[in-house]
């Protein structure tokens, strides 16, 4: 009993842990959803989670955006256009290209599956300014071609690698069997391989819309158009480091640019969890 009693309270203790833990990373998010209701003038004042006077000015005003020139709602669908073709192409491409290392066999296939893993450790801000030479040369600058055409290319070599691990997992009596009934190659990955990485394909998807939607850095290199901006720019305008910021409007749309990813997250996250633990296991 005393050790029954003794671990209950371990346990006990580790949740109470967790909770605080847990509150303390979420907080900053809860705040930053009741400043969304506040007025402007009373944000930074009142410390106070729950606002004293609630009000939905800042939803109204932050969705009219730069007011006579663009919306808000204009800075969602480009940022939705972006990250659904970089979805398409990275669970297309990058599944494709794990097929090839982890079932085919090619000449040089250890050298080019060692360079990919380099440019995984490869910090990006190396090939910044190279990438923004090419991309000029090509014409492409205040284009979205820069941020989904690598893509095409599957530039994302940890997606590569993940897949790589989960696909390795899978039992090479599945291809034989397959070859038995006259599949070829391209069968193999289409009627067994593509099917049975459903859930390394959603981690994939998942991750790509996360950091395509949170991308901030390769969008202000490249976007110059406001009308062509996407959320995380949009997010910039309210802004204005010589005059008055609009932190209202800002904390209100940002409360919005959180939606797409948490509902995305949590409709998903049965199919990540499996994804994660299944290449981590068997990889």
């Amino acid at each position: 009993m005393k050790r029954e009693h003794k671990t209950l309270a371990v346990a006990g203790v580790s949740n109470i842990i967790i909770i605080i833990l847990g509150v303390g990373m979420l907080y900053p998010i809860i705040w930053m959803i009741a400043a969304s209701f506040k007025e402007g003038n009373t944000i930074f004042s009142d410390p106070s989670l729950f606002p004293k006077a609630f009000t939905l000015q800042n939803y109204v005003t932050g969705w009219a955006g730069i007011v006579g020139i663009v919306g808000f709602g204009e800075f969602f669908k480009n940022s939705f256009f972006i990250c659904i073709l970089c979805v398409i192409c990275n669970a297309v491409f990058c599944t494709l290209t794990a097929y090839a290392f982890g079932r085919l066999n090619f000449v040089g296939k250890r050298i080019w599956f060692a360079v990919m893993m380099v440019t995984l450790m490869l910090p990006s801000h190396v090939t910044t300014i190279p990438r923004y030479i090419i991309f000029r040369t090509f014409g492409w600058i205040d284009t979205y071609l820069p941020l989904i055409i690598p893509k095409l290319f599957a530039t994302d070599a940890f997606f590569i690698f993940l897949l790589v691990q989960f696909i390795r997992s899978l039992p090479k009596e599945l291809d034989e069997s397959a070859i038995i009934d006259g599949c070829g190659k391209f069968s193999i990955y289409t009627r067994i391989i593509l099917p049975l990485t459903v859930p390394a394909i959603i981690t994939t998807v998942l991750f790509t819309f996360l950091w395509t939607w949170d991308d901030f850095f390769n969008q202000l290199l490249y976007l110059n158009s406001p009308y062509k901006y996407t959320v995380p720019m949009g997010l910039r305008l309210f802004i204005d480091s010589t005059g008055i910021s609009s932190w209202g409007a800002m904390f209100a749309m940002a409360v919005l640019s959180l939606a797409p990813s948490f509902i995305l997250f949590f409709s998903l996250q049965k199919y990540f969890v499996q994804g994660i633990a299944t290449t981590g296991i068997k990889g």
